[in-house]
């Protein structure tokens, strides 16, 4: 004769679900299946969609097909459309601050990288043939008004922006390149402005030589301490074979 069971032994086997009925919910009872799918690639993709066709044209249907997973999926790893854009949009944003401090923190004389910097943008701008422009400026522009979250992120990632440049001139004016009087708050707010002015001459389908001749002509400006060093000028570059 078997050992007798007791009553809480039977209300626990009872509770739980019986694989008969449910083939998978008894192992899903004891641990959560792992997801087949990277996170990061699909805020990639999204991003890429987003970025490409905005928000409000950017359907679930949409991202369903760019990252490959369904509905469920999608809603049980982020959340909604509004969720998972703003992961997107975080994603660049973090994408661009690095790329900024990458080029203006670099090894070597400040002013120099800074010039690069500002010359590689408005050349960048002018080969955008699909006219994408700058996500984080396109979401402000859709979104900023009515999306308080979006401007929030927006703002911020502006301002930090805003410090790179601002140190990177600093250093310059330790450097000795850039007038000590200078204003490299002010002139970080120059610069930072005309990049965003030029981005949006890009959108606008403006030459090539507009925008770069704008950036060459905005660091021109720039008050530097007399040497034998002219302001960039790439136009000689760009009509080289």
């Amino acid at each position: 004769m078997g050992e007798p069971v007791s009553r809480a032994s039977k209300q626990v086997r009872t509770a739980l679900p019986s694989p008969r009925n449910a083939p998978y919910t008894a192992y899903s009872f004891l641990m959560s299946r792992p997801r087949q799918f990277d996170d990061e690639e699909v805020v990639r993709a999204a991003r890429d969609q987003f970025w490409s066709h905005g928000y409000d044209r950017t359907s679930i249907d949409d991202l369903s097909a760019v990252t490959g997973l369904g509905r469920g999926s999608l809603y049980g790893a982020f959340g909604d459309k509004h969720a998972l854009f703003l992961q997107a949009l975080d994603s660049y944003n973090s994408d661009a601050i690095g790329a900024w401090r990458s080029a203006l923190r670099g090894p070597g004389p400040a002013l120099p990288q800074l010039e690069r910097f500002v010359c590689d943008i408005s050349e960048a701008i002018s080969r955008d043939v699909e006219r994408r422009g700058c996500m984080m400026a396109r979401s402000a522009t859709e979104l900023g008004a009515v999306d308080k979250t979006v401007a929030e992120r927006t703002a911020a990632t502006v301002r930090v922006m805003h410090s790179e440049l601002s140190d990177c001139l600093a250093r310059a004016q330790e450097e000795g390149s850039l007038d000590a009087e200078a204003d490299t708050d002010g002139l970080a707010s120059l610069l930072l402005a005309v990049l965003r002015g030029l981005e949006a001459l890009g959108r606008a389908g403006a030459a090539a030589e507009v925008v770069i001749g704008a950036a060459e002509q905005a660091l021109a400006l720039l008050p530097r301490v007399s040497t034998n060093e002219p302001a960039p000028d790439r136009r000689e570059d760009r009509s080289a074979p």
